[in-house]
């Protein structure tokens, strides 16, 4: 009985990974299909129209991609001008109160130790 049950499980993964390709397929080949018809009809109308019929071709321009890291980097690198809001303690880099704070004793560096 414990062989049946592991070869019906067997089989019935078998036809559920077939079953999941069969769909893959299917679904695959109408996206081609559907892209097949609106060329077709695409190149049937510029035909219509007396038009030449264009190929579909994707415009890439190497140079925008440098063009768009080069505009971030300018966007994050540039002096803005300041705000209203902007106080000059803060447009300094320094927090009012910040020289009643310390928590560092300054003390001179210690002689480099002999060697062991």
């Amino acid at each position: 009985m414990n062989d049946f049950l592991a070869g019906l499980t067997r089989w019935l993964i078998r036809a559920v990974v077939v079953v999941a390709g069969l769909v893959m397929f299917l679904s695959l080949l109408a996206a081609m299909l559907v892209l097949a018809l609106a060329w077709g009809l695409r190149a049937l109308w510029a035909r219509l129209t007396g038009r030449p019929v264009m190929p579909w071709t994707m415009r890439v321009d190497p140079r925008t991609g440098w063009r768009t890291v080069y505009r971030s980097t300018e966007r994050w690198s540039a002096a803005r001008p300041p705000s209203a809001a902007d106080t000059p303690a803060r447009r300094a880099g320094v927090l009012p109160g910040a020289d009643e704070v310390v928590d560092v004793e300054p003390r001179p560096p210690r002689e480099p130790s002999e060697p062991r």
